[in-house]
């Protein structure tokens, strides 16, 4: 899934909300010291003045794009920039009490003390938010890794314009050359991670996020790009003119290139920021009850199978990113050794494993795995980012590596604790290409709506045990 880039005002809401606090912050202390210890919105007309510098503030923002390169200012950039705002909603304010005929009811001394503190906070707020964004920014967690796929004529000149461009939310981390073997050298410091023959290979067996195509001609373009979206990568390439070859797809700017953008499903920053915010709501909820099951079964557990009471495994999350994965243990502390004596008996046609009456299981993990007891530490992962409430199961590392290319497009979002398979009667579903099926149909038709109709019907699978493992 590829998360769109918000052009409007709201991109930088953050800064937004920062400096409404810190205006408000100066107001506040500027009437501490000048009309004593008391709460200026409980002052009619001191009220007022408050919403108004909101009004203002917002309305300076929205029309003369005060945060427009803010993370690319210097300290002595930024205090400029905020002495021109603070100026201007300043003279805002004193244009509003002359027009009302209000300016002999307010302090001026009152009013020019918040002018040095509006200037002065809000300076400090910006800078300790930006120092922040960041070194979050700069944090490989938190980047998209993109490949460079062009030729050995172009490949100097694209990666030189992606050069020196700190604040994006990719890294490039490897090029690769389709017409010379260069494999295993560097080029500016970028790695060739693979040539035209072994590329696909290793898009399937390593962390890859996006892949921008340059130099290629449009046909061949297109058809690196249809097999790579078939993976469930997000794909950018160089433009001449429009391809309608993909149905997700948007015009913007890469570095220095137009680029036409195609995923599997383009999601904007506010339907990403609410899906993360219902993310940790849940995930806060879960942990308590994961508490409570814990007090409940922990004892349960060791009495009938000695061991820890925890199951942690390492599983591959969103494009093969690989996380450390808890469960409460249902199974023998030696399942995984037993596992490999019963593949034979595996009821999947696929790359997963799944057999009624799996001896590994002790009695109480039967009745915890009917009603999803066991999945209960997950929200950990969710809380942690590494998980999603709705998403994909993350498979194993096992799985992984004998997946198909066409397999690895369910990991184009993040996992899920529950999602299309578990409520579509999961144990009825023998073909992992089905699986696969429903969680690229979620992954393309994605939408916060979808998320909390499979939640809700999650929470019926769960009371009824229906199609437990």
């Amino acid at each position: 899934m590829y998360k769109k880039e918000n052009k409007s005002w709201a991109k930088h809401l953050d800064f937004t909300l920062l400096d409404i606090a810190c205006l408000q912050l100066a107001f506040l202390l500027s009437y501490f010291l000048r009309l004593g210890i008391s709460l200026p919105y409980r002052n009619e007309q001191y009220q007022r003045l408050a919403v108004i510098l909101v009004m203002i503030d917002i309305c300076v923002v929205f029309f003369a794009e005060a945060y427009k390169g803010i993370l690319r200012r210097n300290k002595y950039q930024e205090l400029k920039a905020v002495i021109i705002h603070c100026s201007v909603i300043f003279l805002g304010l004193l244009v509003y009490m002359y027009a009302t005929k209000q300016s002999a009811i307010y302090s001026r001394q009152m009013l020019f003390v918040y002018l040095f503190l509006s200037i002065v906070f809000e300076f400090i707020g910006r800078v300790t938010l930006k120092r922040y964004i960041r070194r979050r920014i700069l944090n490989s967690r938190y980047r998209s890794t993109m490949i460079i796929v062009t030729t050995k004529e172009y490949v100097e000149e694209c990666l030189r314009n992606f050069e020196n461009m700190e604040y994006t939310e990719f890294s490039v981390d490897g090029v690769v050359v389709v017409d010379e073997q260069l494999k295993g050298t560097t080029i500016r410091g970028v790695p060739v991670v693979a040539n035209a023959d072994d590329f696909f290979e290793y898009v399937r067996t390593n962390v890859v996020d996006e892949v921008f195509i340059n130099g290629n001609t449009r046909e061949s373009s297109e058809a690196l790009a249809n097999d790579l979206l078939e993976m469930g990568i997000i794909v950018h390439f160089s433009l001449v003119e429009e391809s309608q070859m993909m149905p997700n797809r948007m015009i913007e700017q890469v570095g220095r290139y137009l680029v036409l953008t195609s995923s599997m499903k383009i999601a904007s920053s506010r339907e990403l920021f609410l899906k993360r915010c219902m993310d940790i709501a849940g995930s806060l909820i879960g942990l308590a009850l994961t508490g409570i099951a814990f007090v409940i079964f922990a004892p349960i557990i060791k009495k009938q199978s000695p061991g820890p009471v925890f199951f942690a495994q390492v599983r591959v999350g969103k494009n093969g990113r690989q996380f450390r994965f808890y469960k409460f243990r249902s199974m023998n502390v030696n399942a995984e050794e037993q596992k490999k004596e019963l593949m034979a008996q595996n009821e999947m046609d696929g790359h997963m494993f799944k057999m009624a009456n799996d001896p590994r299981i002790f009695p109480i993990g039967k009745f915890m795995r009917k009603y999803s007891i066991d999945e209960l530490p997950q929200f950990w992962n969710i809380l942690k980012g590494d998980m999603s409430l709705v998403g994909t199961r993350p498979p194993t590392v096992e799985e992984f590596e004998n997946y198909d290319l066409k397999h690895k497009a369910r990991l184009g979002i993040k996992p899920g604790l529950t999602g299309m398979w578990q409520v579509s009667g999961r144990s009825d579903i023998k073909d992992f290409e089905e699986v696969v099926g429903l969680d690229t149909y979620y992954i393309a038709h994605w939408d916060l709506g979808l998320d909390i109709k499979i939640l809700l019907k999650t929470i019926k699978v769960v009371v009824t045990g229906r199609g437990s493992e």
